[in-house]
């Protein structure tokens, strides 16, 4: 044979050989995994959670929220975790995700208003030990206290902290400066200037 024609021949029983393997059905096609389904998503963050397993539980529930972009129960989880640890900002901006799915959440709702309090009294407290509450911030704050008061149908915020009478008595007898101030500041009510 001579090589101008080997050439051809070798070149087009290759394209056969190409062209057969490539229609032969002999190997599936390699299946992607299914995607969780909600539900397994939560069950598997919430056993994270159970498990001490914080940051996980958290990955998969923005996971989940990625996946599942309509339903608001990632977001919700998620601000129950954040409000659990404190986090209370972060709490905010998640339940504020889930009221953007469904305004008529109450858990959702009562997150934002604890959170937000919660916050505010700290600022609040912090403010006040540094006796820097006043002017226009101080009445702003009391008119915010006022309506606060109607809106739970309470005359008492925060109800003052039950002190043993001795320790009372020893702080407020000893006359000391730092013992009165002591004595103010052992109160857990930031609201107690705005009575």
């Amino acid at each position: 044979m001579k090589p101008a024609t080997v050439l051809p021949r070798i070149a087009c029983l290759a394209s056969a050989l190409l062209l057969a393997a490539c229609a032969s059905p002999d190997q599936p096609a390699p299946k992607k995994p299914a995607a969780p389904t909600l539900a397994q998503v939560m069950s598997d963050a919430d056993a994270a959670a159970r498990a001490g397993q914080y940051e996980r539980a958290m990955i998969l529930l923005k996971g989940g929220s990625s996946s599942y972009p309509a339903d608001k129960a990632p977001w919700l989880q998620m601000a129950q975790m954040k409000f659990d640890r404190g986090q209370y900002g972060d709490a905010i901006g998640h339940a504020l995700e889930a009221l953007e799915r469904d305004p008529d959440d109450k858990v959702a709702n009562s997150i934002v208003a604890v959170s937000g309090l919660r916050l505010s009294g700290k600022a609040l407290a912090d403010l006040s030990r540094q006796n820097n509450l006043n002017g226009s911030l101080r009445s702003e704050a009391q008119d915010l206290a006022k309506l606060l008061r109607a809106s739970i149908g309470e005359d008492v915020l925060v109800p003052p902290a039950k002190r043993p009478p001795a320790a009372g008595k020893r702080a407020a007898g000893s006359g000391t400066p730092a013992a009165k101030g002591a004595a103010q500041g052992s109160t857990a009510d930031p609201f107690s200037g705005l009575k």
